[in-house]
């Protein structure tokens, strides 16, 4: 994901030159706009319908492999080579190529358009909004992290979802007392503990902490709220809700979400994907009506409310500043992402728009229960935390996920782990 200028720092980024008019992607007036995004079977389909009603002749899609997406965005945004408009999943990796110049603000392009913003979740389109403006426009769904139990196993244990972190306790040790993994987790994947971290900070401290970090620099993981999450984190480790084996259990290939479909897991803490992540690899286990889904507990004397969500808010297209077919760029955002046809595309790829006022559509698609319960947290949600590494600079997110598998395997205490990364 990490090659001219194949660095992370804003200002090295500036310093590879930038596409003037007439040199981008898009060639001079009057050609296409390029439009990147990652490559989705079910989606891209969708996105280049969204095309076709725009103008095959005046705006094409290429798409990416996942991995090396972020690295060639990187390249191109530096170079004559820039797409017009590109996806991206605001926060942090935006935020450097705001920071270098490189991204169109589109704060005007929603005020003289108040129907446009008004027609997304004013806590998702927040989620590309630097320094008080505008930068994406969304244009995926919605994917905020759920705790999702088997329900079978809990009726077995005469157990009910957790609402605190102390009934969360309670039933690590309930589940523990049957032979049955408390929590399922994909430790060989940092990434899948980073949510257990964002959430225990967010209840405990509210969404300020690590805004200050993410805004002002590592100096804030000496926020005392931090070793308290971490302490409290640590001490759901070693309570053994995460069996002893999950450093080797992966997300890729499945392994968490088979051992809580097979019951061998009672719980799992995952992007909303899960759900069909689920309906694909055990259609049996949520057709039965055994797989539920819970908000993150509450952590009684926190600052967090207890209705904050993390996760990925959505995906955005932004738009290159200089870009010579900026106006047909910002045309083809203001009025593609919020069609009738658009919309209802996605919800039946089985997304959750970020946009206002579906409740019904979504009531009447397939997985009603799920995709309507989805949006009605994101919909109410104070905050909507980015995951943390997308939110920071590229450096520094992976230097923050490499200790904390340091910290959940035991070799990190909670002090040495906020002071590692305040260190950077």
């Amino acid at each position: 994901m990490r090659a001219v200028c194949a660095v992370f720092a804003a200002t090295a980024l500036a310093a590879c030159g930038t596409a003037g008019p007439g040199t981008g992607a898009g060639g001079g007036a009057g050609e296409p706009v390029v439009i990147w995004a990652l490559q989705d079977e079910a989606l891209n389909k969708i996105e280049q319908d969204s095309i076709n009603r725009f103008g095959a002749d005046k705006a094409k899609l290429e798409t990416f492999a996942n991995d090396p997406y972020k690295q060639k965005l990187r390249v191109a945004l530096g170079s004559p080579q820039a797409p017009d408009a590109f996806f991206n999943w605001g926060g942090g990796n935006l935020k450097e190529y705001v920071d270098a110049g490189k991204v169109a603000d589109l704060t005007g392009l929603l005020d003289s358009k108040p129907e446009l913003k008004a027609a997304f979740l004013p806590s998702v389109l927040d989620g590309a909004k630097i320094n008080g403006k505008h930068y994406g426009i969304p244009m995926r769904g919605m994917q905020p992290v759920v705790l999702f139990y088997n329900k079978k196993v809990f009726t077995e244990a005469g157990a009910e979802p957790p609402k605190t972190w102390d009934d969360l306790l309670a039933l690590v040790d309930t589940f523990k007392g049957k032979n049955i993994t408390p929590i399922s987790l994909a430790g060989s994947q940092a990434w899948t503990e980073l949510m257990w971290a964002e959430y225990v900070l967010d209840r405990i401290a509210g969404p300020e902490v690590f805004q200050n970090i993410r805004d002002n620099g590592p100096a804030g993981w000496k926020d005392p709220a931090v070793v308290e999450a971490m302490t409290a984190l640590k001490g759901l480790i070693d309570r053994g809700a995460f069996g002893d084996n999950f450093a080797s259990v992966g997300y890729d290939i499945g392994g968490a979400s088979t051992l809580l479909a097979q019951g061998r897991a009672a719980m799992h803490l995952m992007g909303s994907w899960e759900y069909t992540n689920q309906l694909s690899q055990s259609p049996d286990f949520v057709k039965a009506g055994d797989l539920g889904w819970v908000p993150f507990p509450e952590i009684p004397g926190g600052k967090g409310d207890p209705g904050n969500v993390v996760g990925n808010a959505t995906n955005y297209y932004s738009l290159t500043e200089g870009s010579p077919q900026l106006d047909a760029a910002k045309e083809f955002v203001s009025t593609q992402l919020t069609s009738p046809e658009y919309v209802k595309a996605l919800i039946d790829a089985g997304d959750v728009p970020a946009v206002a006022g579906i409740e019904e559509q979504l009531k009447s698609a397939p997985n009603a229960e799920y995709t309507q319960w989805v949006y009605g947290i994101a919909k109410d949600a104070p905050t909507f935390q980015l995951s943390w590494d997308q939110d920071l600079p590229a450096d520094q997110a992976e230097f923050m996920l490499t200790q904390l598998q340091e910290f959940f395997l035991g070799k990190v205490s909670p002090q040495q782990f906020a002071d590692s990364l305040a260190s950077r």
